[in-house]
């Protein structure tokens, strides 16, 4: 099924009973059919936290918990963000006889939409930190040129030739849902290891997704394809952490080795 056969950016009736035929995968496939060379692109994971969760517990009353769910890359099918809310949203009238069941059955009907093995972690209502962001902010730069589409030739290495490893960070990413045309923003992180790149064409480049129509795992995956191939780094890791919209926000994470993938996620203010 295609997307736009999905509920996305369509009326909807919030489901009062569980309700898992409503999570609608889409085929991570046809995004990443000009990488395929590139490993990377199934590296790594996507890492999820879901706001609006609640279910009814062995007596009947309500309980509220944040989720994180951790889709690993290598999966066929990534989930449609709305069905996966409305998913969600049927829990809040289903009784669970313990946490470890909830898990449970949320984790094997996420795993079925996937096709892969995903997994689910319940946070404290209060009990998600705020971090800082990692590594040199670039947002205060000049960029080197301006473009309205993403343009891997906007990439340059710096002229030292410097061998180096670095984390970056910008704040300024932002590019639109391909169905509904809603923005999505987010801060991205860059680390990698190898000829040193030019900030400014950085820079350039990431603000030339403002008006790209992309999935957030799919703007990360074409990040991480242009730089790998452009730069030609050693190592790299190329990680987005999204506003939330609908209760829910996304961070793709992709790496070129498995040890450069993060432990957890960070958690921004913004988010």
């Amino acid at each position: 099924m295609s997307v736009e056969q999905s509920l996305l950016g369509k009326d909807t009736n919030y489901p009062t009973e569980y309700q898992p035929s409503i999570l609608f995968p889409i085929a991570r496939a046809p995004s990443r059919e000009l990488y395929q060379e590139i490993e990377g692109i199934q590296l790594g994971t996507d890492w999820w936290h879901v706001f609006e969760l609640s279910w009814l517990n062995e007596h009947a009353v309500p309980q509220v918990a944040i989720g994180r769910l951790s889709i690993p890359a290598t999966s066929p099918y990534l989930i449609e963000s709305k069905s996966l809310k409305l998913y969600f949203n049927s829990l809040n009238f289903t009784q669970f006889e313990s946490k470890t069941k909830l898990i449970a059955t949320v984790e094997h009907d996420l795993s079925h939409a996937a096709q892969a093995t995903v997994q689910l972690e319940l946070i404290d209502a209060n009990g998600l930190q705020v971090d800082q962001p990692l590594g040199l902010c670039i947002d205060d730069l000049k960029p080197t040129a301006q473009s309205h589409i993403p343009d891997a030739k906007l990439l340059a290495n710096a002229a030292s030739n410097e061998q180096i490893e670095e984390y970056l960070h910008c704040n300024l990413l932002r590019s639109n849902c391909p169905v509904t045309g809603q923005p999505d923003w987010g801060t991205l992180f860059i680390r990698y290891e190898g000829k040193k790149i030019c900030h400014n064409s950085l820079l350039a480049y990431i603000l030339s997704y403002r008006q790209h129509n992309g999935f957030h795992e799919q703007c990360v995956e074409h990040i991480f394809a242009d730089l790998w191939t452009k730069l030609q780094p050693k190592k790299l890791m190329v990680y987005a952490a999204y506003t939330r919209r609908g209760g829910l926000d996304i961070n793709p994470c992709r790496v070129s080795q498995q040890d450069w993938l993060p432990k957890q996620p960070l958690r921004l203010a913004r988010q």
